[in-house]
């Protein structure tokens, strides 16, 4: 993606927004918002994502009368438009997490007194912020797979968000008052009182332009899932395969010569690639894949090592990202989609391979959330900070090494699960 820009832009400007969106936003937040940062919102909010939610409004209406080869272009359209979002996610609200690393910083060196880091530490400044509580919303996704159904799709039940206003206007008294007791103990030095405001206010502003990104990345889902299940339908008509969602399993290439009428069943193959996906969707996935560039992986390795700052972790524990700062103790629930979200308990502590939006009404009755993968800026990561529950992510293997029912301490300011 980065490398695109830098084609379609001109080096100069690239080589601004990669040096201030990977770089200086982690030293000096406040100078990299004011060098491209801020345009880039502006860009994205009064241009990209009004362009989105026209078109997304238009294949909607749009794809109950399609012909297949419209649907497939109606795909493409929407899946380019949905790349543009996911850049602007990477880059500006992906600035967030970075940012924090600096105002982590700060606060250790001139404010643990006032925010010690097993009460939360910074994050207590980030917390309860209007625009960045939890949001039900119609096209909320369990997977960025356009394969499993969204957030409408599902049983009300399973994705209705319980009233947590309460608890949000109580999360927000606590940033209020975290807020006064660092500027009354700052009081007496006006440079690094100036400091903080400008610190604070850049991190409060991309925390909640990171949720309305993440929000409104996946708004073509349910279109995009419409277009594609027709095509199915057309399939099923033409005898390649026996049920329209077999679709997900057939190739760009095979639905096109379909339509262009060659004849054959699919059957055969897409039975393979379903047994496939069964089989190595059980796998652990491992947390990266090749070798990050040296500057990509410092950045996040250093985020993390922050977060966690100077705490030992003990033998035998499962380590990850500090995600979310808190201790909690409760017995392990593995889930693995909506099918297990009955089952889920007040005061589990809910350990998945990842969480995403439609996993959110979870988190109000979890004691604690662990994943496999992620990294700070990832759902669980987010939302949990938002319910003021610890959480650890990127561990890796938590689903493997966890049992059901097993009692765990998860402690989200060290980034451990005992």
């Amino acid at each position: 993606m980065l490398l695109a820009r830098v084609l379609r832009q001109g080096r100069g400007r690239a080589v601004k927004i990669l040096y201030n969106a990977l770089v200086r936003v982690s030293r000096d937040p406040v100078a990299a918002d004011r060098a491209v940062l801020a345009d880039l919102d502006r860009e994205w909010r009064e241009h990209r994502l009004p362009a989105y939610r026209r078109l997304v409004a238009d294949a909607g209406i749009e794809v109950a009368t399609a012909a297949p080869d419209r649907l497939a272009q109606l795909v493409d359209r929407l899946g380019h438009q949905a790349g543009i979002q996911l850049w602007y996610l990477a880059i500006v609200g992906g600035s967030a997490w970075k940012m924090e690393a600096c105002l982590t910083r700060f606060c250790r060196q001139h404010l643990a007194h006032v925010l010690p880091d097993d009460d939360g530490g910074a994050q207590v400044l980030l917390r309860g912020l209007p625009g960045a509580q939890p949001v039900s919303t119609p096209h909320a996704v369990q997977s960025a797979d356009w394969y499993h159904p969204v957030a409408a799709e599902l049983p009300t039940a399973t994705t209705a968000l319980p009233d947590i206003s309460q608890r949000h206007a109580q999360l927000t008294e606590q940033r209020g008052n975290a807020e006064d007791a660092c500027r009354a103990a700052l009081g007496g030095e006006p440079r690094l009182g100036a400091q903080f405001e400008q610190l604070l206010r850049v991190n409060q502003r991309y925390g909640v332009i990171r949720e309305e990104q993440a929000r409104e990345l996946t708004l073509a889902w349910p279109v995009l899932r419409a277009c594609v299940r027709r095509l199915g339908e057309h399939l099923v008509t033409t005898g390649a395969v026996d049920d329209a969602d077999d679709v997900f399993f057939c190739t760009r290439d095979e639905t096109t010569q379909r339509r262009a009428g060659e004849t054959g069943s699919l059957a055969g193959k897409v039975r393979d690639r379903r047994q496939q996906w069964q089989h190595e969707r059980t796998l652990a996935a491992p947390l990266t894949l090749g070798h990050p560039m040296r500057l990509i992986g410092d950045v996040i390795e250093r985020a993390a090592q922050e977060a966690r700052g100077p705490r030992e972790v003990g033998d035998g524990a499962i380590v990850g990202h500090p995600a979310s700062a808190g201790r909690a103790t409760g017995p392990v629930r593995i889930v693995h989609g909506p099918q297990d979200f009955a089952a889920f308990r007040d005061g589990d502590v809910l350990v998945a391979k990842a969480t995403a939006p439609a996993w959110t009404p979870l988190f109000a009755r979890a004691a604690a959330v662990v994943t496999d993968g992620g990294t700070l800026a990832a759902h669980a990561s987010l939302v949990a900070r938002e319910y003021a529950i610890p959480a650890v992510v990127g561990t890796g293997e938590a689903t493997q090494r966890l049992h059901p029912g097993q009692l765990v301490t998860v402690d989200g300011s060290a980034g451990t699960v005992t």
